[in-house]
């Protein structure tokens, strides 16, 4: 991966600038190199069986215990942030809940309702195209949702958290919850050692106003994939960040779990440990993945 770092922070217009119309021109290519990706396996889906990530089966199953041992959120309303192509959307769904995903990329969002009819969750779930920034006029329905579930590779496409968490707050019901689960900040400041080897090498600063712009045409679920949309903008959202944003949004922050695995191959160095997870062959040099629950109080008015 190439950067072509910023050197000097740059202001950002949160609803259009080249941030936005890069990032969403690669994301609107990759939806079909991912839908035929064999890393978006919807085979379980198809199946009327969607299972999430352990990471995500695990935390879910703490806050929504069904009976069968598995999450159940019948009866539930679910908005998803980011939601791409709305395979995790659909497989929220098959547990009970009623879903809106909402995700910047118009042709994610004709792919996420074409796998709706195919699922037979059509009548369950609506998907809706906006930039996130713009969501509370696209979805104008405040203090609706039991949850808010955002997961893998989320707000480090976003220039600003504390507006996301601002937005998050304002669609939960009071009572509502934020389940959010992604790599973990600490182990997004290294990247792969250019001599191959194992443990990768310290490259990107853990804090820093401005973006990296990366100039890459690879795709993480398809390395014969060669993109023409190649330059993105990313942010780095340090732990503590992400942490005093919710809570100044008005949100308790009520679990904060690390995992020693994440759904992709990070590094060249992480190893298979079952189930589409990766994690470190050896031992746990540093966490892969974070989970953040946090709780919209009863009665909360800002």
């Amino acid at each position: 991966m190439t950067e072509n770092p910023s050197s000097t922070p740059r202001p950002v217009d949160l609803r259009s600038g080249e941030w936005l119309d890069d990032n969403r021109a690669q994301w609107d290519e990759r939806v079909p190199v991912h839908v035929s990706s064999d890393f978006y396996d919807q085979s379980d889906l198809l199946a009327g069986d969607g299972r999430l990530t352990p990471v995500d089966e695990a935390e879910l199953l703490r806050l929504f215990p069904g009976a069968d041992g598995r999450f159940d959120l019948s009866g539930k309303r679910v908005l998803h942030l980011q939601c791409h192509f709305g395979a995790d959307s659909l497989r929220l769904a098959q547990r009970g809940a009623g879903i809106v995903g909402l995700d910047f990329s118009m042709p994610a969002v004709r792919e996420a309702r074409r796998l709706a009819a195919e699922t037979g969750l059509a009548e369950r779930s609506r998907f809706v195209c906006a930039n996130l920034y713009d969501a509370r006029h696209a979805l104008p329905e405040p203090d609706s949702f039991d949850l808010v579930f955002t997961t893998w590779g989320t707000i480090g496409w976003l220039p600003d958290v504390a507006e996301w968490a601002r937005i998050v707050e304002w669609f939960l019901k009071p009572g509502g919850i934020l389940y959010f689960t992604d790599s973990h900040p600490t182990a997004q400041v290294f990247d792969a050692a250019p001599d191959g080897a194992e443990l990768p090498i310290f490259t990107y600063p853990y804090a820093k106003a401005e973006p990296d712009i990366f100039d890459d045409g690879a795709d993480y679920a398809d390395e014969t994939a060669v993109l023409e949309n190649t330059r993105t903008w990313e942010w780095m959202h340090p732990l503590s960040k992400t942490f005093t944003v919710l809570r100044d949004a008005g949100l308790t922050v009520d679990r904060l779990a690390e995992h020693d695995a994440l759904p992709w191959r990070m590094f060249p160095g992480l190893v298979p440990k079952g189930e589409g997870m990766f994690g470190w062959p050896d031992q746990a040099w540093l966490p892969l993945a974070v989970t953040i629950v946090a709780i919209k109080p009863a009665g909360h008015l800002l």
